[in-house]
């Protein structure tokens, strides 16, 4: 199967209405993720007496789970041929998660709590993906992965926002914070169950093994570059614990942290859908170019110094970068990838990512604690300049697929 390629006309098709009800879904989700999330790095340092290796393998090992669990779900959705049962079961854990961080008084309990709800993540992550694929028609694909990445995004700034002035209001009391983000949680499951209706599939037949080897050799030689490109990014970008943690070590109050993920996430909210409708009109390799580099001024500026100005720098750099690459991944997986193996190849290539992120993560927290944080950004600089060279001197691409893959 050659996968289609983006037209050099202006996309005329129109993002069906569950394609937004999806990305509202992902928002009200975010939110509840964020208001913990953006606080969680300083909980566990300063309250639960954590280190940053520590916070490294708690943020590894949850966000591994979360990719490493898509690769099941995305293939049982090809298999069953539904994608919204798996979704809305992924997005119950995450809300049935969020009562433990309030309840936590340990990191292992911390670490149950992000497990419960990285797998929530890891169930939903491929069908929902695939489900945006299923319903955006082709010319808009780009567009509509990004603007469902954007209204995530949007979600992922309001909650920090809102955990800063809930912070100030009651006094750095974490666990307060922590029982209002249960509220959103489940919004979000309730709007899926209602707002959102999972087209027909066409064609589906007798299910049929989507891991079997005859069907993963249907997935292209297209298709494993974008899983090796993407696992390099994922060991170029580490967790944003780290940037958290980075404008702490600057004398940040810890009311104000959260502040770190809303100028990261507004950043990334405003460039995630212009970067996808750009996607749709130009070659793929040049943008992953052009957010590999941004990546790597971020990491400049925060190896740099520590002094607010350069951190705020670093963190909007950072969020530019994951405008740029995240919505075109997932809009260069789906390209390249059978219509009714698109759950599972969204699977594979987050069971690789997750893979990376887990030692990404790790490496981070072992060589801040031994070296300094400068080094640790330093490293993502270099893993960075890897990914370059990854696309610079591996298969061409042009449009949806490399030049000569079919």
């Amino acid at each position: 199967m050659t996968p289609s390629r983006p037209s050099a006309a202006p996309a005329t098709g129109r993002i069906p209405a569950a394609i937004w009800a999806l990305g509202l879904v992902s928002l009200l989700m975010d939110v509840s993720s964020e208001l913990i999330h953006s606080l969680l790095p300083v909980f566990l340092v300063s309250a639960l007496g954590a280190s940053a290796l520590a916070v490294g393998l708690i943020e590894g090992a949850a966000e591994a789970t979360a990719l490493i669990v898509r690769v099941f779900s995305g293939a049982l959705s090809d298999y069953w041929g539904r994608r919204k049962p798996l979704a809305v079961l992924g997005y119950g854990l995450g809300a049935l998660s969020k009562p433990l961080f309030a309840l936590a008084t340990s990191s292992g309990l911390v670490l149950a709590a992000r497990l419960i709800d990285r797998v929530g993540k890891g169930i939903r992550g491929a069908p929902r993906d695939a489900l945006v694929a299923d319903l955006a028609p082709p010319e808009v694909r780009g567009a509509a992965f990004g603007l469902r990445q954007s209204l995530d995004t949007v979600g992922a700034f309001v909650g920090p926002l809102a955990a800063t002035g809930l912070m100030i209001v009651w006094a750095n009391d974490f666990r307060a914070v922590f029982w209002v983000a249960v509220i959103p949680g489940f919004l979000a499951v309730a709007l899926l169950i209602f707002g959102v209706r999972e087209p027909a599939r066409e064609g589906h037949g007798a299910p049929v093994n989507p891991i079997r080897r005859e069907q993963l050799r249907r997935l292209s030689g297209a298709y494993w570059w974008v899983v090796v490109v993407g696992a390099v990014f994922t060991l170029a970008r580490f967790s944003e614990a780290f940037l958290i943690l980075r404008a702490g070590e600057g004398g940040l109050p810890i009311a104000l942290t959260p502040l770190v993920l809303v100028a990261m996430n507004v950043v990334y909210a405003l460039a995630a859908y212009p970067f996808g409708w750009l996607s749709d009109r130009i070659r793929h390799d040049r943008l992953l170019v052009l957010g590999l580099v941004v990546l790597i001024a971020a990491d400049a500026v925060l190896a740099w110094s520590n002094h607010w100005t350069w951190v705020g720098a670093g963190v909007a750099l950072w969020g530019l970068h994951l405008g740029i690459t995240q919505g075109l991944l997932a809009t260069m997986v789906a390209d390249t990838a059978p219509d009714n193996l698109r759950g599972t190849a969204f699977g594979f290539f987050n069971l690789v990512s997750g893979l990376a992120m887990l030692a990404a993560s790790v490496l981070a927290g072992l060589l801040w604690d031994s070296f300094g944080s400068a080094l640790t950004f330093i490293a993502g600089a270099a893993f960075s300049a890897l990914a370059i060279a990854a696309i610079l001197f591996g298969p061409r691409w042009s449009g949806g697929a490399p030049r000569g893959a079919g």
